[in-house]
Formats: C-alpha cells, structure tokens, sequence
C-alpha cells in the first residue's frame, strides 16, 4: 500500500484506531499508534521504526520507537480488541497453539527480547 492509498483509507483506519487503542489512557499514545499502523501498511520491505519514520510523512522515529519500546500502555486490550474484531472477518476453524519465534538481527525492532528460540535451539534475539 503506498501512501495515497494509505490516505484513501484513513477515515476507516482512524476509526479502527480508535477501537483498538481505546484501553490506551493517554491521547498522544494513541496517535502514536495510528502513526505505527499507517507505517506497518505502507510498501517498504523494512519494518523497523527507522524504516517506517522515514516512510511516513509525519513519521517521527524518535516518537514511534518511545511508543513501541517505553510506553506505559497495556498491550494486552490492544491485542484482545484486534482479535475480537478479526475472528469474526477470518472465520478460523481451529487454533493451533505454538512456539513461534523468529531470529532477528538487532536489539531495535519491535518485540525482539533476549529468549530461547526453539528454531535455533538456543537463547537468541528473537521476535516472539
């Protein structure tokens, strides 16, 4: 998705925001979540912080990695809003539980934690 389309959509996306970020106390934070969604749509192979900021024409990396990395809001409203909304769109016949983690390169991106990686069979940086 480039950026005109990114901004044909931004009404839905703004309203979508509001919903899954509506546990979030803090105005700023949720704005700052609307910046991460809009930069995680965008085409661009990279999805780091640095890669998005600069993709988005109010991205601010410093802004994104504080709302990713040292923000006091609960994630866990966030990730059951979402879920509560897609089930319903993906219509999954069953849940299949497991350990699936990523090696990742860097301690900068998003959900990257020092923890054993049953794929490398060893602690490691890894997305989980």
């Amino acid at each position: 998705m480039d950026a005109h389309e990114v901004n044909r959509v931004r009404a839905s996306l703004a309203l979508f925001v509001a919903d899954v970020f509506a546990s979030v106390p803090r105005k700023d934070q949720r704005a700052k979540g609307d910046r991460y969604l809009r930069g995680l749509m965008l085409d661009g192979r990279r999805k780091s912080v640095q890669a998005m900021a600069a993709r988005l024409p109010d991205g601010n990396e410093q802004n994104l990695q504080q709302f990713v990395n040292q923000s006091t809001w609960d994630p866990v409203p966030v990730r059951r809003r979402i879920a509560e909304r897609m089930v319903p769109r993906i219509g999954p016949d069953a849940w299949a539980v497991d350990d699936v983690s990523f090696p990742k390169d860097g301690r900068m991106s998003v959900g990257v934690a020092h923890q054993y990686c049953g794929a490398l069979g060893q602690g490691h940086e890894v997305m989980g």
